[in-house]
């Protein structure tokens, strides 16, 4: 015996010829589609020039190409125990969604030990004479710019240390940098005194 729609209630009535469970979620993807190309098309709109590219094909057609775009993050467990997470690339987060930097943030780890900080930069594809480092005894700051590569990262250092004193070495796209520590006077220790 055939139901009238008046029976199911509106959402179930929705479904305009199709499934009647299935509508409404066929509609949403179509929705979330639709924003999704969207985004796209301002994330495609705000692309930097260096990262806009036109191939040839065999059938004599072009096609754009973007990037490459970079994101990424490692995580490690820091000294008090907690974990530490940094994020690397040339893709930042904004309240206008996703934005592509000109310049790559390169992953960075540091290494403390009691004499001295260990600096650990991935830079690959760059040479050695297009790294420019800068040094502060607080921070350490790391640049490349070439027509292929850009790449900066400050790094804030955990203590204080002496930047004259600081070695480096680049070998296969891997910067170290090694700072000594800056001393901190011993105080003395004195002597007790009674109190009568």
């Amino acid at each position: 015996m055939p139901q009238d729609d008046e029976d199911y209630p509106e959402w179930f009535r929705r479904r305009s010829g199709r499934d009647p469970f299935f509508g409404d979620i066929d509609r949403m993807f179509r929705e979330m589609e639709k924003m999704m190309e969207e985004e796209f098309k301002n994330f495609t709109e705000n692309v930097p020039k260096e990262y806009v590219k036109e191939r040839k094909l065999p059938d004599g057609s072009t096609v754009k190409e973007l990037g490459p775009f970079v994101y990424g993050y490692s995580m490690k467990i820091g000294p008090d125990g907690k974990p530490e997470i940094q994020q690397f690339g040339n893709i930042k987060k904004s309240l206008k969604g996703p934005q592509v930097s000109e310049e790559r943030e390169p992953l960075v780890d540091i290494v403390e030990t009691n004499y001295e900080i260990r600096v650990v930069v991935e830079l690959p594809g760059v040479e050695k004479s297009d790294i420019k480092l800068h040094g502060t005894e607080d921070a350490l700051t790391i640049s490349v710019e070439t027509p292929q590569s850009k790449y900066y990262k400050e790094v804030e250092l955990p203590t204080k240390v002496k930047v004259r004193d600081a070695k480096s070495t680049y070998k296969n796209g891997v910067l170290e940098v090694v700072i000594p520590k800056a001393m901190v006077p011993k105080k003395p220790e004195g002597e007790p005194i009674d109190v009568n």
